[in-house]
């Protein structure tokens, strides 16, 4: 049961990774915390590994790609903590390196459906929430990337979703101004998770060299997840960029 001190937190892509170390960042801020994403046993297990309970923490399987599985997600939120007032939409994938001409459709479909169809119907539904809810308002963080301004090597239908989570956040952050919702980007470089063991290994360059790249903690970027997510909705933090300092970021290309 939620109270009216208690904030709501939602976090696709939860159950490993960024997702995982942002819901452990909410949950100890005092948050109620949503985890969603594919794998229940992931999900509960992650909610054990932060500290959770069945009174804070609340696990909902969802495919971000479907409305009718978000819709179900948003309805389980709204029965057991009855708000929302931060939306982090973590969840991504991308497919393996390819040229644009050999990149079948499926692929192709997969990744939009995961990076750019999930945010904007996990958003969508928050701001119904939102708008209805009193106190009214809230905030939506969509996490971004790097390639959202400097693409990889072979990487074009995550880094095409990428740059299209730049429109999102702007179009929501002008939209929703007059019923106080506040939609933010976060543009993170190499946390260090299982998405991005390829870096570690060495990964291939616009140069055509292969070069190991650095990381940084996944828990560094939790923490600028939840500075964005405790400002009043007054404040906005529209765009913000983190990064493993050595990275190939600035010069890319």
């Amino acid at each position: 049961m939620n109270t009216s001190t208690t904030r709501v937190a939602l976090i696709t892509g939860a159950g490993t990774g960024i997702g995982k170390a942002t819901a452990k960042a909410l949950l100890g801020a005092g948050y109620h915390v949503v985890l969603s994403g594919r794998n229940l046993d992931k999900l509960e297990k992650a909610i054990q590994e932060i500290g959770g309970t069945s009174d804070n923490c609340l696990a909902v399987t969802c495919d971000v790609g479907k409305p009718e599985s978000v819709k179900e997600m948003f309805a389980k939120l709204k029965a057991k903590f009855h708000r929302i007032d931060v939306l982090f939409n973590n969840a991504g994938t991308f497919t393996t390196a390819t040229l644009a001409e050999d990149i079948h459709y499926d692929d192709w479909i997969s990744v939009v459906d995961t990076n750019l169809t999930g945010p904007f119907l996990c958003a969508q539904e928050a701001i119904r929430m939102m708008k209805a809810q009193s106190p009214k308002g809230g905030r939506i963080i969509n996490n971004g990337s790097i390639s959202a301004h400097a693409p990889r090597p072979l990487s074009l239908p995550y880094t095409a979703t990428k740059h299209a989570i730049t429109g999102l956040t702007k179009s929501i952050a002008l939209d929703y101004r007059n019923d106080n919702i506040a939609c933010s980007q976060i543009d993170i470089g190499n946390a260090a998770t299982e998405m991005t063991q390829k870096m570690a290994n060495g990964i291939l360059q616009a140069d055509g060299t292969t070069k190991v790249e650095p990381r940084m903690d996944a828990n560094h970027v939790a923490q600028a997840v939840l500075h964005i997510a405790q400002l009043p909705l007054e404040s906005n933090v529209l765009f913000m960029t983190i990064m493993a300092t050595n990275m190939p970021y600035v010069g890319r290309g």
